[in-house]
């Protein structure tokens, strides 16, 4: 065992013993650690905006602020709502049982120590958001903030150092070492949001001690414009979803697949929507930069590969700011990549970044059935004006969550659950779901003094009672 893993198990071990003293904890101390956290980004908000921004090399700070807004409502949420998610619910015993008075219910149990692993996109709402599931269910968590935003990583560590104990919440810092070792512990629950990719390794690790885990994915989330869309609305909403963070978020839109009758149109209106958003880009604090030297490089190749394929590429660049200009800052300004297929890299992996591909269909069941080609998607995102057309796409597709005629809202609706399926994740978080998840679902029977197999003849040796009864019971 390595230094970064001895350490981090003594710390688990620690934070274990300190959860089996306390025992269940009341739904009043749940909700005090939850304020402490809400307390703690309201005081501290203009410094986490300046560590992100940092971190970023340049963030707007409005998207930070509907990162620390989205965070808080998660946690209020869960503040005002855990002493009724705390309640046994109830279950139906089978009917002779229930005659003798057989009563049986689910108590939501705490597990134990949950560690998280957050991701530098979001920093605070990776880890926070499934944090107000982790203290709401009445667990210790070990957060892990990712390496690539050390100023926010230090920063929230030491705000919560100084209002929990060790053996409550932690902040686990250090280099990727530290996230591989996490991952490893016998922890009682694991939440990661990441890549599908490390999303792998991470299930791998945990499943040496047999940790259940709870993954948000990513993927490539579609958006489907049916034939009687408002296209104008859509390519507004569409363009401002894909704009957030530069479209460093797992919700973003991915593809668009849109009537081939409409493309032209489409491309037109969203290309002007975009410039009006971004008059201009290099220096426009509300223009996000791309985070990381490396992703900025990903992003780009993209690009290369779809030129030397021959794809028609639209940009937003803003008139007399230079391609040079903008690399140097990593600034990418939203562009559109015509009519790819899955044979270029664009459409086969998480674009992460301000690169949208559009793609035509002939009927909209060719659209849904080149949805369910690829693998299931975090989001889906359907703009038409029918009710039928919905009920269709929810029909013929999986997704982990969709919004009808917008985008990510899905996901800023904490009594909603949220995570993904198959590639795109495994597993909830957020409100009631989030709540179960990181909780054991305990069942209790308790039973009257009354003996019930006795008084129905079904212990041996049997006899013609026995006989009866389960002649009845097997009809």
């Amino acid at each position: 065992m390595d230094a970064d893993t001895q350490a981090l198990e003594s710390l688990r071990a620690t934070m274990r013993a300190s959860f089996d003293a306390e025992g269940l904890a009341p739904a009043e101390v749940r909700k005090a650690r939850l304020g402490a956290v809400i307390e703690l980004l309201l005081e501290h908000k203009d410094a986490f905006t300046a560590a992100i921004d940092a971190d970023f090399g340049g963030r707007s700070r409005h998207h930070t602020g509907m990162e620390l807004y989205a965070t808080l409502e998660s946690l209020k949420f869960a503040r005002a709502n855990v002493a009724r998610w705390m309640r046994p619910e109830r279950r139906s015993a089978p009917l002779p049982m229930r005659l003798v008075g057989t009563r049986a219910r689910v108590e939501y149990q705490s597990k134990g120590v949950v560690g998280i692993l957050g991701t530098w996109n979001f920093p605070l709402n990776t880890v926070l958001s499934p944090l107000a599931s982790a203290l709401a269910a009445g667990n210790r968590a070990m957060l892990r903030v990712s390496e690539s935003v050390p100023r926010t990583s230090a920063l929230l560590a030491e705000q919560v150092r100084k209002r929990f104990p060790e053996d409550v919440l932690t902040v686990v810092e250090g280099p990727l070492e530290v996230s591989v070792a996490l991952a490893g512990l016998p922890l009682d629950h694991l939440v990661f949001t990441g890549s599908t990719h490390v999303g792998k390794l991470v299930m791998a690790a945990a499943a040496k001690h047999l940790v259940p885990v709870t993954l948000e994915l990513g993927g490539k989330s579609p958006v489907i414009l049916a034939e009687d869309a408002d296209l104008e609305d859509a390519a507004y909403k569409i363009v401002l979803g894909k704009s957030l963070n530069a479209g460093q978020a797992c919700l973003a839109p991915d593809y668009v697949l849109v009537p081939e009758r409409l493309r032209d149109r489409f491309l037109e209106v969203a290309q002007r929507v975009a410039r009006a958003m971004h008059p201009t880009f290099l220096d426009n604090p509300d223009a996000t930069v791309v985070a990381t030297p490396r992703h900025h490089a990903r992003l780009l190749g993209l690009l290369d590969d779809a030129r030397r394929a021959g794809l028609r590429i639209v940009d937003t660049r803003p008139e007399g700011e230079s391609d040079e200009a903008l690399r140097a800052r990593r600034k990418l300004p939203l562009c559109f990549v015509v009519d790819a297929d899955r044979s270029h890299a664009v459409m086969q992996e998480e674009i992460f970044g301000p690169i949208l591909p559009v793609r035509t269909y002939g009927t909209f069941d060719d659209a849904l059935a080149y949805v369910r080609a690829g693998e299931r998607p975090l989001a889906l995102y359907v703009f038409t004006r029918s009710s039928a057309t919905v009920a269709r796409a929810l029909e013929m597709t999986r997704s982990g969550g969709v919004t009808v005629n917008d985008v990510l809202f899905h996901g800023s609706i904490d009594d909603l659950p949220f995570g993904g399926i198959g590639a795109s994740g495994l597993g909830h978080y957020r409100g009631r779901d989030g709540f179960r998840a990181l909780s054991h679902a305990r069942a209790v029977c308790e039973q009257s003094r009354i003996h019930v197999q006795k008084l129905s003849g079904m212990v041996p040796p049997f006899g013609d009672a026995a006989d009866k009864n389960l002649t009845y019971m097997l009809r």
